[in-house]
């Protein structure tokens, strides 16, 4: 079996205001780094869009009414500071959302080992019946919501390594004890979210912040101490990796020092986690990194190591 690929090149049509940190360039350098030898033998699939009865898994039918509405046929709309719509927005988010179920779907019929989804707008901040922070719907957070009713899994667990804290995933399984979160994130840092104490109604949310100015020893250790010994107790049967990599050094919407070796790392450790009770099963789906060089590279780390799985 191999690691499967899946994006889409309408989340290119996804566009934001001029000098927005959330671009589709990212998807690009993505797709270049991509292009290297090493991932020649990487299976390449396509997102679907996905039908709003996969997106209510996570959202109200109402919201997701609202956001169809807010789609502009032209120019770009503002649906709060930092997070806007154009015209291909509502496709890219929707394939955003196919993409992670279809993942899910190849892994479970075991066609794939593991998968990286490479779509944009984010998902992790987006809350029941709110988008935020670049966010329309929580793809992630679907996916993990759809391996369990499609795929009748007890228990998923959905590990966010993106520098700002999933306050849209915390908010959507805060009272769910088949589903375990758990987050390393800058803190202080957007959305103000993440705190230790903030453990959920069943003690399912693990939050392990990080202060401006932490590296890979830090994010090794909240990782050792904190997450790792709760995935293992947890016993997930999938993986859904919310893969942020805007803690890297070299971004600019942030203040951490992690670099390419650290996503090697943690994607390893991750790895053995799912290979301990979950026949190897990970879904990662591609959250923040806004410096072109860190985010590809960060990328081509994380994915060559899912492919040695």
């Amino acid at each position: 079996m191999s690691t499967l690929l899946v994006t889409h090149t309408a989340c290119l049509d996804h566009l934001t205001p001029a000098g927005h940190p959330e671009r589709p360039d990212r998807l690009r350098a993505i797709e270049q780094a991509l292009e290297a030898e090493r991932f020649q033998t990487l299976a390449r699939e396509q997102a679907p869009m996905a039908e709003a009865e996969i997106v209510s898994l996570c959202h109200p039918l109402d919201y997701i009414e609202a956001i169809r509405q807010a789609s502009p046929e032209q120019g770009m709309v503002r649906l709060d500071a930092d997070t806007s719509m154009s015209p291909g927005s509502l496709e890219a988010a929707l394939r955003a959302v196919g993409g992670g179920t279809m993942a899910v779907d190849e892994v479970m019929a075991g066609k794939a080992s593991n998968a990286f989804v490479a779509v944009r707008p984010p998902g992790h901040h987006a809350e029941t019946a709110r988008p935020m922070g670049f966010c329309l719907f929580n793809s992630a957070a679907i996916a993990a919501r759809y391996a369990q009713k499609k795929h009748g899994l007890e228990r998923v667990a959905l590990v966010d390594f993106d520098v700002h804290h999933g306050n849209g995933s915390q908010d959507i399984f805060w009272s769910d004890d088949s589903v375990l979160y758990c987050s390393t994130h800058e803190m202080p840092l957007y959305p103000g979210t993440g705190a230790v104490s903030e453990r959920g109604v069943f003690n399912n949310i693990v939050n392990a912040p990080l202060r401006a100015g932490d590296g890979g020893d830090q994010f090794r250790e909240a990782f050792e101490t904190v997450i790792l010994p709760r995935l293992r107790e947890f016993r997930p049967d999938l993986l859904v990796i919310s893969a942020g990599f805007d803690a890297h050094t070299r971004d600019p919407l942030a203040n951490l020092n992690l670099v390419e070796a650290d996503y090697t790392w943690v994607t390893q450790k991750l790895m053995e986690i799912a290979d301990e009770s979950a026949n190897g099963r990970i879904v990662s789906m591609l959250e923040g990194g806004y410096d072109l060089q860190g985010l590809s590279r960060s990328v081509a780390a994380h994915i060559t190591a899912l492919m040695r799985g």
